[in-house]
């Protein structure tokens, strides 16, 4: 337990922001808020920061830039959906066929870009690192998208990130994987709920 407390204390402010930011995007998203958008910006650029510069993962770090940019993108998609009821974005489910591409190129691109960064850079776990930078970017693309299996997506993600941190001593962003986890259950319950509700109406 005094190891604990130590390991948290040694983590900096910065991780502490993308951490308490992080943990408001995942539980707005789950009730799909469109504000999560700003907490979410504001987590991964702190996130991206301490990955690159604290734990040296590389390809993390990149993907967190790409959060960024997403998270921007999200905000338009969101409001312009809630705001034009012809367009309105509202949860659909995927096909079996997206779930076979996703699944198939995703395990295809982690292997090539592990490979380069292993190769050619020094940044560590490089073929885990890259596995749930490219699922997550599929994830990210969904939850915009409101695809309904986002979270289940999210959920192996986030158990594969709570062992990569882990394993990298970055405590506080592994325990954080473990909420989103749990947060994530309860993001598909709720979605799903919404979803079936349509079918209803």
């Amino acid at each position: 337990m005094q190891e604990l407390i130590n390991q948290l204390q040694q983590q900096t402010p910065i991780e502490w922001l993308a951490v308490i930011t992080g943990l408001i995007y995942v539980i707005l998203a789950a009730k799909e808020k469109n504000i999560c958008w700003i907490f979410g910006i504001i987590s991964t650029a702190c996130w991206g920061y301490a990955s690159y510069f604290h734990y040296d993962l590389y390809v993390d770090a990149l993907l967190q830039m790409f959060y960024v940019a997403m998270g921007f993108f999200g905000i338009y998609k969101w409001q312009f959906s809630k705001n034009d009821s012809d367009a309105y974005l509202s949860i659909s489910k995927m096909s079996n066929l997206q779930h076979i591409l996703t699944i198939g190129g995703g395990l295809g691109l982690s292997a090539i870009v592990g490979y380069l960064f292993a190769s050619y850079t020094q940044a560590a776990s490089t073929y885990l690192d890259s596995l749930t930078t490219i699922f997550s970017i599929a994830a990210t693309w969904m939850t915009i998208q409101k695809k309904m299996e986002n979270w289940i997506y999210w959920i192996i993600v986030d158990i594969i990130y709570a062992y990569l941190y882990f394993s990298r001593e970055a405590v506080l962003f592994g325990y954080l994987m473990i909420i989103y986890t749990i947060i994530a259950v309860f993001g598909w319950i709720n979605w799903k709920k919404e979803f079936n509700s349509y079918s209803t109406t």
